[in-house]
């Protein structure tokens, strides 16, 4: 009886903690989604679309924004090998599925930055917005966001729902990531 209420507390949490339902079915109004843009966080303003200008890329200690041609050339060419997972990165990464309108997911972008800039080097983050990303997220089955894919340079990605501390990401990525 204890082991149920203990396993009903922890789904509970896990549950309160991530944007339920589907990454789009809870989509607001398209004034709601332009006004939070426009409302990002300074964490939010770190986070750069990798281009051909001088904007900051992983390697300055930034949290990078993917695009699906951008996935597929960094992380995983899932079009080529749809059945097994080959990750095609030079380091290690982290890539946070998120939507602008998810307040758990406002709430990590900051934690995601700052670990950007302690990791740098040595592993990548990712941001993956999955209302402008929507086949890289039906690829993946995100169901529910934050997501993050932590993706080890050798071994298959794991996988977390909902936003957690601090304490806990730097801990699956010094044990996951790193291997330390």
């Amino acid at each position: 009886m204890k082991n149920t209420f203990v396993a009903l507390a922890f789904l509970s949490v896990i549950w309160l903690s991530s944007c339920g339902g589907a990454a789009t079915a809870e989509k607001k109004s398209d004034s709601t989604v332009s006004n939070s843009v426009n409302d990002q966080s300074a964490a939010d303003a770190e986070v750069q679309t990798v281009s051909n200008t001088s904007l900051p890329t992983a390697s300055d200690g930034a949290v990078v924004q993917l695009t699906k041609a951008m996935f597929l050339e960094k992380v995983y060419n899932y079009e080529k090998n749809p059945k097994e997972w080959a990750f095609i990165g030079d380091k290690p990464c982290i890539i946070d599925f998120y939507a602008d309108w998810c307040r758990p997911c406002k709430m990590v972008a900051p934690i995601m930055a700052e670990l950007a800039e302690k990791y740098k080097g040595q592993i990548t983050i990712y941001k993956i917005n999955t209302d402008q990303e929507r086949e890289l997220a039906q690829f993946f089955g995100i169901n529910s966001i934050p997501t993050m894919f932590f993706c080890p340079a050798k071994g298959d990605p794991q996988m977390t729902q909902g936003a957690m501390d601090k304490d806990t990401y730097e801990k699956i990525i010094t044990e996951v990531l790193l291997k330390k």
